[in-house]
């Protein structure tokens, strides 16, 4: 029956409800209307399918001005949202509320499709005010919005703006988490009856809920101008939602995958995995999800992904600091753990099986032994008897150390802690040694495993260049820049590179293929990373 019961009204003709259609709108705030021209523009160029005029920017707002503002939205031939929205719900109206309402009832004779007014307004107004707005029922959108968490009464707020005559209800909340972004998820799945419905977690937590309602129905998201230009919290840009995150491709049946981290905003992992959908016509969703620190949060957020099917989740890739929470999980969900993330003691990738099955991977094993056998003439099996040196004793270096162990390579572990380094040389059967003996070895395979040399600090180096020499094989996990210090450093010296972009992209192309089945186009997806990271792309994050 939805949080709504069966209202069965859906409206006709001028401003009615498009049936399955989910509106892109961009929100519009100028301080002055002679700026509005452009911006309009701009909204047009940007792919926007709806225009939200926030006339509580401007500087001086009268009511002759906003009139104007709304007939020139018009002739965008877009549909056109006027909302003053009231400071108490993220607004910047500065005069009275008597003024500020005045102004919304000048504007809705001004004939906008449709207008933005807050619950708690319309439960202010007299008698009298409410039934003229009633009597233009298709014109109005009535909202609520707590700018300071989810709201214990998210369920009464829905039902009471369903029982209002407005053609479409909204509610947005700042998420603090994703487990509280899913109330929003679910208000859109129970659905409003006839009416349109709108559900917003605002925030990082919260980007799932505007990345998904095309998927679900609901009657509009947001997306800004540009950066800078939000209107609320989290907000992405027209050129993020229609790009990366592909809007015309979005349906109902769309598989939904995502980078399960913190911070996971700089990941490069969602237009690297969109992208290779686009280009194999798989019909998927790859989404950043923001999941704080700590076991219970981890398990909290798959199992609120797993437990709503109507989502269709068909994967996860994981990063820090939730790869050992995932092993984890799986094996408390009973699901499959593939021998080398056993060995390893990390999954990076989770799979959702049609039949209910989870199977758990780690593709940054076979993602680093593929990148080192590209620049080996016998492939990986050039692996077998290699002397390698490999700094760190990290995640990424106990990765690498158990592939290396695997392939037959003599692997010694070098690390500043030395009691790291013991400990897991010990685990893989091979040596370990002090950093300050790294010079005095004379390895033909030497990895950097550690996030020296990392955007922002990209002229560090792990390894002195005394210990680079000809015909050795240099290999930096780092891949922010792609071209780090230590491998300019290890070319000049006549070595062998790899570079941190070859290791990211192949294990990338391991998930790609597990989540969908089909070959992974690495090609494009080198030159999808190479280019965000020609763009500045990728902060300082690292996800391998």
């Amino acid at each position: 029956m939805g949080w709504c019961g069966l209202v069965g009204w859906r409206g006709r003709g001028r401003g009615a409800i498009s049936e399955g259609m989910t509106y892109l709108a961009a929100p519009i705030g100028v301080r002055e209307a002679g700026d509005l021209a452009a911006a309009l523009a701009q909204a047009r160029a940007g792919g926007a399918e709806m225009i939200e005029l926030r006339l509580d920017y401007l500087a001086h707002p009268s009511a002759e001005e906003c009139r104007v503002m709304v007939a020139e939205a018009k002739r965008t031939g877009l549909p056109v949202v006027a909302t003053c929205r009231a400071a108490g719900e993220g607004g910047r109206f500065a005069g009275s509320e008597e003024e500020r309402e005045d102004l919304l009832e000048a504007v809705l004779g001004a004939e906008p499709d449709y207008v933005d007014v807050e619950l708690a307004t319309w439960g202010r107004w007299s008698d009298a005010r409410r039934r003229r707005w009633a009597a233009r029922p298709r014109q109005l959108i009535l909202s609520s919005h707590d700018f300071a968490g989810l709201p214990g009464d998210l369920g009464e707020r829905v039902r009471a703006l369903c029982a209002t005559p407005a053609a479409v209800v909204k509610v947005a909340y700042t998420a603090q988490s994703l487990e509280e972004a899913f109330a929003a998820l679910d208000v859109l799945h129970e659905g409003a009856g006839g009416k349109g419905l709108a559900a917003l977690a605002m925030g990082e937590a919260g980007s799932i809920t505007r990345l998904l309602a095309k998927k679900l129905g609901a009657f509009l998201t947001f997306a800004s101008l540009e950066r800078g230009a939000e209107s609320a919290p989290g907000q992405g840009t027209l050129a993020e939602m229609r790009g990366v995150y592909r809007w015309e491709a979005v349906g109902p049946q769309t598989r939904v995958l995502g980078v399960i981290g913190r911070p996971v905003g700089h990941s490069l992992s969602p237009a690297l995995h969109n992208a290779a959908f686009a280009a194999t016509g798989y019909d998927g969703i790859y989404l950043p999800l923001d999941v704080g620190a700590g076991y219970e949060h981890f398990r909290a957020a798959v199992e609120g992904l797993r437990g709503r099917p109507w989502l269709h989740v068909r994967g996860l890739s994981v990063t820090l600091p939730h790869k050992e929470n995932a092993l984890r999980w799986l094996e408390e969900a009973g699901g499959t753990v593939e021998a080398p993330a056993r060995r390893i003691g990390a999954v990076n990738t989770i799979v959702f099986e049609s039949d209910g099955g989870v199977r758990g991977y780690n593709t940054d094993y076979a993602g680093a032994l593929e990148a080192l056998g590209e620049k080996l003439p016998g492939g990986r099996a050039g692996l077998g008897g290699m002397s390698a040196a490999v700094i760190g004793a990290g995640g990424v270096a106990r990765a690498i150390v158990a592939g290396l162990v695997d392939a037959g390579a003599v692997v010694t572990v070098f690390n500043r802690t030395a009691e790291r380094a013991r400990q897991l040389a010990g685990e893989f059967g091979c040596r370990a040694l002090p950093l300050e003996e790294l010079g005095r070895q004379e390895a033909r395979l030497l990895v950097n495993a550690t996030s020296v040399g990392m955007h922002p600090k990209a002229e560090a180096a792990a390894v002195d260049s005394c210990c680079l020499r000809p015909g050795m094989m240099v290999f930096d996990t780092v891949y922010n820049p792609a071209r780090t210090r230590l491998l300019r450093e290890a070319e000049e010296a006549g070595a062998t590179v790899v570079d941190g972009v070859s290791m990211f992209v192949n294990q990338a192309a391991g998930q790609f293929e597990r989540f969908t089945g089909r070959a992974a186009p690495k090609d494009l997806m080198r030159r999808v990373v190479e280019g965000l990271l020609r763009e500045g792309a990728g902060g300082a994050a690292r996800e391998s």
